[in-house]
């Protein structure tokens, strides 16, 4: 190398030397890729997100800011992952509902997005086409085939609405009131109304303390 060449530029991100990450994509800072993970040219991921051991993400995945991706996890074509999700080990998304192997479907992928804050638990699967909403919690092996609200749990198979999560991870418990619920760890108040639920202490933006 001449003295008067620049040296070579660092990425602003970690990747394991075992992983494969294809240029060009979209990676941002403080991201962590860990063993033998493969990221596919075009792919998107944000800030200060991790993926664990053999995660794999296609060219058309969005992956947010600040998501943990657990161990052997795929994030195919046409899912979208907003930020400070989180991917429990082995829980598998889907992008075709009705696959062949003799029948072509590449082009018309199925959306599956997975809202902000929301988590998805150790080998749930979640059927395309479907949206997860904003702090809702998908128990362990649960299967999704319908939107979840935002904060529902929804646990069995197929899985089932029966309960409110809150932001800090915690069952919401009944808060005295028609429609109010409360979270027993931080003490944050919810309202229920129409089937929907809203954090009345902290704006659904907002950061955790």
């Amino acid at each position: 190398m001449c003295d008067d060449e620049p040296p070579a530029r660092m990425p602003p991100f970690f990747a394991h030397p075992t992983a494969t990450v294809d240029e060009p994509c979209d990676i941002g800072e403080d991201t962590k890729i860990w063993h033998y993970c493969h990221v596919m040219s075009g792919a998107r991921v944000g800030r200060g997100s991790v993926l664990g051991q053999n995660v794999f993400v296609a060219a058309g995945a969005v992956v947010g800011d600040r998501v943990r991706v657990q161990n052997n996890v795929s994030i195919y074509d046409g899912v979208v992952v907003e930020d400070d999700v989180f991917l429990g080990p082995s829980c598998v998304l889907t992008n075709v509902s009705r696959p062949r192997a003799g029948v072509d479907r590449r082009g018309r992928f199925e959306v599956t997005r997975l809202r902000r804050g929301a988590t998805v638990g150790a080998n749930a699967t979640v059927v395309c086409g479907v949206t997860v909403g904003r702090h809702a919690f998908i128990a362990a092996g649960a299967v999704v085939t319908r939107d979840v609200p935002d904060y529902a749990l929804v646990m069995g198979v197929p899985g089932r609405h029966t309960g409110w999560m809150g932001r800090h991870g915690e069952r919401l418990v009944r808060g005295g009131e028609a429609g109010l619920w409360r979270c027993p760890s931080s003490g944050l108040r919810y309202r229920e109304e129409g089937g929907a639920l809203r954090c009345l202490d902290l704006d659904e933006d907002a950061p955790l303390s």
